[in-house]
Parts: C-alpha cells; sequence; structure tokens
C-alpha cells in the first residue's frame, strides 16, 4: 500500500513537472489554420506525429478532446499521468497485444469518442516509418488526417530507439501542420498502401521543414 501511494504522488508530481517545463517553450506553428477550424469546432480529426516528438505534439493537444492509445508499460503508465491531466481519454494497449486488436480499438474509440492522437511509429519503431493505422482508421471511419511535423532547438535526446525528445526549458520549438488529408473509403489495397507511403514522405518533410525554420 506505501508503494502504491509514494508511485501515485510521484505520477502527480511528474505530471505537474512536465507541464511546467513545456509552458517555458516558446512553440511557433505553421500552416495550423485548417486543424484550429477543426479544433474550435470540436470536429472530429485524426493527428499523427512521430513518437520520439509526442512530448510536445501531446501538449499541443491538450484539453481539446482527443482520445489517445498508450501502452500497457511502465512508460506508459508515465504518461498515462501527464496526459490524463491534459484532458486526453486514455485507453491503455498496445500494437504488442496484436496489431488486429490495437487497430480495432483505435477505429472503435475514433468512431464513438472524439478525436484521436495516434504515433504511427511507436511503440517500438523503427522511426519515422509510418505503419498503417492511422491511415486506415481514417479510412474506414471517414475521419480527416492530419501530420504535424516537430523540431526543437534545445533538447535533451534519449537513448531510446526514437531518440524520445525531451525540450530544454524557455527552448523554441518549430510545429509544421499538413493541409486535411482524407483517405476515400473505396479505395484498394494497393491504394491504400500508396497513401500510406505518400503520408510517411509528408510527415518527414514537416520533420524536415520544421528544423529549417530559423
Amino acid at each position: 500500500m506505501k508503494n502504491k501511494i509514494v508511485n501515485a504522488i510521484g505520477l502527480k508530481v511528474l505530471g505537474v513537472l512536465v507541464t511546467v517545463l513545456c509552458k517555458t517553450l516558446r512553440i511557433e506553428k505553421k500552416n495550423f489554420f485548417r486543424l484550429n477550424e477543426f479544433l474550435e469546432k470540436n470536429t472530429k480529426c485524426i493527428v499523427a506525429f512521430w513518437h520520439g516528438t509526442m512530448l510536445i505534439s501531446w501538449f499541443l493537444l491538450k484539453n481539446k478532446n482527443f482520445s489517445a492509445l498508450v501502452s500497457k508499460s511502465k512508460d506508459g503508465e508515465y504518461l498515462t499521468s501527464v496526459l490524463k491531466k491534459w484532458g486526453y481519454n486514455v485507453i491503455r494497449g498496445s500494437s504488442r497485444d496484436g496489431g488486429k486488436a490495437a487497430l480495432n480499438l483505435m477505429i472503435e474509440t475514433a468512431g464513438k469518442d472524439g478525436s484521436l492522437a495516434i504515433t504511427p511509429d511507436g511503440p517500438t519503431g523503427p522511426p519515422f516509418k509510418l505503419k498503417a493505422g492511422s491511415v486506415i482508421v481514417a479510412q474506414r471511419t471517414g475521419i480527416p488526417l492530419f501530420l504535424v511535423g516537430i523540431s526543437c532547438s534545445d533538447s535533451l535526446k534519449l537513448k531510446s530507439w526514437d531518440s524520445f525528445e525531451i525540450p530544454k526549458p524557455f527552448s523554441k520549438v518549430n510545429c509544421v501542420c499538413s493541409d486535411v488529408i482524407h483517405v476515400p473509403k473505396e479505395l484498394n489495397r494497393e491504394e491504400v498502401s500508396k497513401k500510406i507511403i505518400e503520408c510517411e514522405e509528408v510527415l518527414n518533410s514537416l520533420r524536415k521543414e520544421a528544423a529549417s525554420i530559423a
């Protein structure tokens, strides 16, 4: 019982510290006009961003009626504590439990619980390689997709598969959003595969664009 109490206090403190850190950041947004229209009207959308930059990305979408699929790992427990503080509906699950099960969970969540935020190269990589989930969910639900590239001027990069970035206080963060992407339901498997490759190229292009902004 004592360990559970200590753990709960630790998670609460973590949420506060991460929030304070993110509030110090100088965040610059580019091409967010269309996405902001969706958010302001509380219109459902799917937003995808690379796993290594998810801390900043989650912060950008806080308190906007988003759901997030988070792994059942210990790291997922830490992330869950932060996301709940930021107003997310957190669903615990992972492609490790079975890709089809995770996909069905995302489709079900997007269909009834508002917008969905996805890290399409998670939870284990390879980095910057877009898995099918975000595109398939967009196709089957008819919900529009946005891609967001992030670059931080000064950050601590962990020695993890995704080089997870923890921005340093008061650093500048550039965020570049794609135009709205519609994935028609009538696309066949080959066309969906092409759309997945196209979205991967767009998201990597946005990441590079964000890094090039002074």
